[in-house]
């Protein structure tokens, strides 16, 4: 059998031995057992928030063994394939089996890094907030890239985009956009997007052809479950409305149907402008601010809050955790695991997964994956 074919189905075996010792197979199997027998009794939903509950590590833990069941039969097959190929000398056949393998092997390798997903709110959907920094077009045109990218990436990975808040730069880019990404381990992955993103560049805004230097803050939080109580009393909010930003003619808004909130103990803002009903925006509002203060609480709980608030006193120099630079040299790297690519159009279309990958194995001490 080909060499490649072999070292391929080598990785996959030590990836599925992995995943179940991650997973724990064995008792996982009878924790499942006893989710089924649970969720089959019909007084579960007289509690519909512990059903949701029950239902939610069913389908979770489920799909994990699923996944892994896939990647044991994908091996089988295609091993199998091979060898029954190389016997006839089939070497079309050959190469359909080691191209299915390759394709596996990478599906594990995603496998075992959302095997790390195991935070509190990993699995939960998450809002995307983009700030420009200061250098007024230059750091405005950088945040609209910085959202394309990202809803590429989610585009990308069959993840859904809701565009929540955008705030219009007075020449050209946004000074800041909120996106709503829905899918399953959506804050996760992005969760290690948080931070300062630096641009270099020649500047299409400069008539001299100069070379700019740009900045935009990512933030990331979890949407919030139903069954996490957050306690916002009254008095530690202001809410203020506003008529929501618009491309004019016929849509334009002309009522005061944009929503903000600030939470004055933390200084934290929220707003949304997407419904033309002030009712529902404001609805969505708090939803972020009980959003932002969890993800605040979770901050706090691994001891990381301060360094995190410190990293967002300025944006700007010092505080980046990832360079684009597209002059005089093409390349991409992120300052914290040093992961670069010289391929900076296909970042700046999604391709993020290097990134993501190296910063969460990074983040929680996993060394080689």
């Amino acid at each position: 059998m080909r060499a490649q074919i072999e070292a391929l189905g080598a990785d996959i075996s030590k990836s599925i031995a992995l995943l179940r010792k991650r997973l724990n197979w064995e008792q996982s199997e009878r924790r499942l057992d006893e989710l089924e027998a649970m969720s089959q009794n019909s007084a579960l939903w007289d509690d519909p928030q512990a059903a949701q509950i029950l239902m939610r590590e069913k389908n979770q833990l489920a799909l994990s063994m699923e996944q892994i069941k896939s990647l044991e039969s994908l091996l089988t097959e295609n091993l199998e394939l091979a060898e029954l190929a190389e016997l006839e000398g089939d070497e079309a056949l050959v190469d359909e089996a080691e191209a299915a393998l390759k394709a596996a092997a990478a599906l594990a390798e995603r496998a075992e890094l959302e095997a790390l997903l195991s935070g509190e709110a990993d699995a939960n959907d998450c809002y995307v907030e983009i700030n420009a920094g200061a250098g007024g077009t230059e750091s405005q045109d950088w945040a609209l890239m910085l959202r394309r990218m990202y809803m590429r990436w989610a585009n990308n990975h069959e993840l859904l985009v809701e565009e929540i808040d955008e705030n219009i730069g007075d020449e050209a880019g946004i000074k800041s956009a909120t996106l709503l990404i829905k899918g399953l381990n959506s804050y996760g992955w992005l969760k290690t997007e948080a931070g300062v993103h630096r641009l270099v560049r020649i500047s299409p805004f400069d008539s001299n052809a100069r070379r700019h230097t740009s900045f935009a803050s990512v933030w990331v939080y979890p949407v919030v479950d139903d069954n996490i109580q957050i306690e916002i009393q009254d008095k530690d909010v202001r809410i203020d409305t506003y008529r929501a930003s618009g491309s004019g003619g016929q849509h334009v808004n002309k009522t005061d149907s944009a929503v903000r909130i600030t939470h004055l103990p933390t200084g934290i803002a929220v707003a949304s402008q997407q419904e033309r009903s002030q009712h529902r925006n404001r609805e969505i509002a708090w939803k972020m601010l009980r959003a932002r203060l969890y993800e605040l609480e979770l901050q706090k709980r691994e001891l990381a809050s301060q360094a995190i608030e410190d990293s967002k006193t300025d944006i700007g120099w010092g505080h980046q955790i990832r360079s684009y630079v597209l002059q005089p040299y093409q390349l991409v790297k992120d300052l914290r695991t040093n992961v670069e690519t010289s391929d900076t159009q296909g970042v700046l279309d999604g391709d993020l997964d290097k990134f993501m990958a190296a910063s969460l194995a990074a983040r929680v001490g996993v060394a080689d994956l």
